[in-house]
């Protein structure tokens, strides 16, 4: 999923194994972000980043794992927001098909479904 270019982050590409694109997306995050403090990720994560994050960045990484006993579909800590969100933007058909050729297309497309989402939500 695309985010502001302005803001320092970069696609990567699909080669690149989730934990090394890591190190980079965390560097472009704390450029732009720097009162974040806290960053949940999966298990593929555990080792070298979450130290070198601390260490780096002064960014803790909680580690959400899923129960060793447990078998099936478990509800994991705060993983139902990212699901969520997903599940939010694949209402619109034009995100569930790969029609855009560019990645820039595809990132205007998933910040317009954003803000739309967004501005219909009902405000507390």
């Amino acid at each position: 999923m695309g985010v502001p270019r302005q803001a320092g982050w970069r696609l990567t590409t699909a080669s690149l194994q989730d934990r090394d694109g890591a190190f980079r997306i965390t560097a472009a995050l704390r450029e732009t972000f720097s009162t974040i403090t806290l960053a949940w990720a999966d298990a593929g994560y555990t080792g070298r980043f979450v130290r070198d994050a601390r260490k780096i960045w002064d960014l803790a990484v909680a580690i959400v794992k899923r129960p060793d006993q447990t078998k099936g579909s478990v509800l994991l800590h705060r993983r139902w927001v990212v699901e969520r969100s997903f599940a939010w933007l694949t209402k619109f058909r034009r995100l569930v098909r790969d029609y855009d050729t560019l990645p820039a297309a595809r990132e205007a497309v998933i910040w317009t479904v954003a803000t739309w989402q967004l501005s219909n939500r009902p405000t507390r």
